[in-house]
């Protein structure tokens, strides 16, 4: 395992997926939602497509229409639609806050859905982490904004999708998977231009900002991959919340956003909790598989060897 170089892979693609949203967001002053939505969706699936095709995956197998990737591909396109709206209406810095708060929905939905066993200070961890994301949205309070709802939708989203990755056979191919994600997105964008009745509009900078967001998220992919692969997951997923620094700087730079205190105070709660979570599972995953190696090395004695012979 080469930590040093995951930690810096991982870096990258959180850096790529904040400029990824800068494009969406940049797009969304030109293309309606719906319709980025789409560009995006075709753009990333014809280039997964390829890339599946190269590695020998099939486009068309049977697994992909089972219920669990059905379930997958469900997740995926909730969390692009509540994620492109919400860059489209909010804040990017704020939007970027409420996103950090996936990991402890996917605890959640795996201790409600998937009988994953969670003690009480992952519970209390997830609480107060939830609590954060209440000061950044502030319902009934006067700095409230409906439309930041969209990225709680989001983390909804992305929280059912990494828990039905979680249960895919291993036979499922990754790039598969990403074509046919992506794939969902082009009939997610003519669902909701259909529902919010906006018309397809041609503008060269928009979709030049699409282009820029379908690059960049494909170049993230890759890193976000090569760090898990080269690095210890322990290790490196935590650095996955250097999104939100550069989402930060990104909407400070870009925009002029400046987050108020309680935004702040919010965004530090979801990631410390976050943190905790992972450094908590990970230590959990260290305790049971060191029991599991100790059982495998001294076997348990039998009834046979407890009694003496008589």
């Amino acid at each position: 395992m080469d930590n040093l170089r995951g930690i810096a892979l991982m870096i990258a693609a959180m850096a790529g997926f904040a400029l990824e949203d800068l494009f969406i967001k940049n797009a969304a002053a030109y293309l309606p939602p719906g319709q980025i939505l789409v560009v995006l969706g075709a753009g990333g699936a014809a280039i997964f497509a390829l890339l599946a095709r190269m590695r020998g995956e099939r486009l068309i197998d049977p697994v992909l229409l089972s219920p669990i990737v059905m379930a997958r591909n469900a997740g995926e396109a909730l969390a692009a639609i509540g994620l492109v709206l919400a860059l489209a209406l909010t804040p990017l810095s704020t939007a970027a806050a409420i996103l950090q708060a996936t990991p402890l929905a996917v605890t959640l939905g795996g201790a409600l859905f998937l009988g994953a066993a969670v003690g009480w200070r992952r519970w209390t961890a997830i609480g107060v982490g939830f609590l954060g994301v209440l000061l950044i949205v502030r319902p009934g309070m006067d700095g409230f904004m409906p439309a930041s709802l969209f990225a709680v939708l989001a983390v909804a989203g992305l929280a059912m999708r990494d828990l039905a990755t979680r249960a895919l056979p291993d036979t499922v191919g990754t790039f598969q998977l990403s074509a046919w994600g992506f794939g969902v997105l082009v009939v997610s964008g003519v669902f909701l231009m259909a529902v919010m009745a906006d018309a397809p509009v041609w503008h060269t900078a928009g979709h030049w900002h699409v282009g820029g967001a379908i690059v960049i998220g494909v170049l993230a992919y890759y890193a976000i991959v090569g760090a898990s692969r080269i690095g210890e997951i322990a290790v490196v997923t935590p650095f996955r919340y250097t999104r939100l620094v550069f989402a930060l700087a990104i909407g400070y730079v870009a925009f002029a956003e400046r987050p108020d205190a309680l935004t702040l105070a919010g965004a530090a709660l979801i990631v410390a909790t976050g943190l905790y979570t992972l450094v908590r599972e990970a230590r959990l995953s260290r305790s049971r598989a060191a029991a599991n190696a100790a059982h495998a090395i001294i076997p348990p004695v039998s009834i046979a060897e407890k009694e003496p012979a008589k």
